[in-house]
């Protein structure tokens, strides 16, 4: 490691210097506002993510000087919740060994599998001496693993190259095409006539119920929006039997320091709210919109495709955006024309018996991932000359 690199550890994003974490993060090639020091800070102040929660924060950075050069955000974790990449299997196979899997390191947006910079750095050579200054954390803290989770390709070059083993997953996301889709109709006309007529069925099944959509933006979104909004996605985790990963302070810190990222379609029918879907957008590079978040006080066949899928995309396409992604999993998302993408995390294990294991486990699941894209490709929901 450079021996003029001044390496910092804090224990809460407060404690970083908000700006300069920012101005760093934008000159990322994926600057995710999931990234931004006002999300991670509101999933700390909230008490959504922190040591009680079991994601107990340890803030890196890197200085040159007095000049941030590099930074990642660690988790300290006492459990596998809220990562969306599993390795439920791996804590599984160290409890039949009498040996303690956690607490583990994780470089990720808590509750967020959306792709981006995990690794933050203005070169190559920041970013490999920041990965060096986390392992050898993680071995003096005596962490059983580190794991880098939805990373882009430049962490991962850096993790490959460090000797980290790589592990896929997919994900589903749709793009606009180059010139844009006029409206949502020539949207429809590019898919084959079966998905056309299918997402027809489903949006009109929504509009005979008698549901409407309107859609707020930034500071239009309204106090009382905020609070139905949390109304209905508190509920949908409840239906599920588990409580809501983010409380309503989170949201509250979020409408007001980052506004601009905010997109809330509402449901509405014979004079009720019933139904919402929170939209996160992106304007760095590319304008990119995320779905994220969604809630139903009454069930209604197809709301949660309307909701989730076709106003945002309909939205996308009168706003000009280019990619809209859809979250986690999710193979009926490929029927609504959001297509596999793949996903990248890189992990390092302590214990050299259980590398080994994880590292043939992950060879043969890449095969898999790998059979499976190509089974998705055969299976693409446009038309054979689109």
């Amino acid at each position: 490691m450079a021996e003029d690199y001044v390496i910092r550890v804090a224990n809460s994003p407060l404690v970083v210097d908000a700006s300069a974490w920012d101005a760093l993060l934008q000159t990322q090639a994926n600057p995710s506002p999931f990234m931004r020091h006002a999300y991670l800070a509101a999933l700390h102040e909230s008490g959504s993510a922190c040591a009680k929660t079991g994601w107990k924060p340890h803030f890196f950075t890197l200085h040159v000087d007095e000049d941030l050069v590099a930074a990642c955000a660690i988790y300290e974790k006492t459990h596998s919740r809220g990562e969306y990449v599993f390795d439920w299997a791996w804590a599984n196979a160290y409890a039949q060994h009498g040996l303690p899997y956690y607490p583990k390191a994780v470089a990720a947006v808590p509750f967020t599998p959306v792709p981006g910079a995990r690794l933050m750095a203005r070169n190559e050579d920041a970013r490999a001496a920041l990965l060096q200054a986390v392992l050898q954390w993680c071995e003096h803290s005596g962490m059983s693993s580190l794991h880098l989770l939805f990373m882009d390709d430049a962490d991962a070059a850096t993790c490959e190259q460090a000797g980290l083993m790589l592990r896929h997953t997919v994900q589903f996301h749709w793009t606009n095409t180059n010139s844009g889709y006029a409206d949502f109709d020539a949207f429809l006309m590019s898919l084959s006539q079966e998905k056309r007529k299918k997402i027809r069925q489903e949006r009109r099944k929504v509009t005979e119920a008698g549901v409407t959509f309107r859609w707020s933006q930034g500071r239009n979104i309204t106090q009382t929006d905020w609070d139905f909004f949390y109304n209905c996605y508190e509920r949908t985790y409840l239906e599920h039997g588990n409580a809501p990963y983010l409380n309503r302070d989170f949201f509250r810190r979020i409408a007001d320091t980052m506004p601009d990222h905010w997109l809330l379609f509402t449901a509405e029918r014979d004079g009720r709210q019933i139904a919402t879907s929170l939209i996160a957008l992106d304007e760095n590079t590319i304008k990119v919109a995320y779905g994220r978040y969604w809630g139903a006080l009454e069930r209604v066949d197809c709301l949660h495709f309307e909701a989730c899928y076709y106003q945002p995309l309909q939205w996308c396409i009168e706003q000009s955006y280019h990619r809209f992604e859809g979250g986690a999993q999710g193979e009926h998302k490929m029927a609504r024309a959001l297509l596999p993408v793949k996903t990248t995390s890189a992990h390092w294990l302590a214990h050299p018996a259980f590398a080994d294991a994880v590292a043939r486990f992950l060879e043969r699941e890449g095969h898999g991932i790998n059979s499976y894209l190509d089974d998705l490709e055969q299976r693409s929901p446009f038309k054979r000359d689109a």
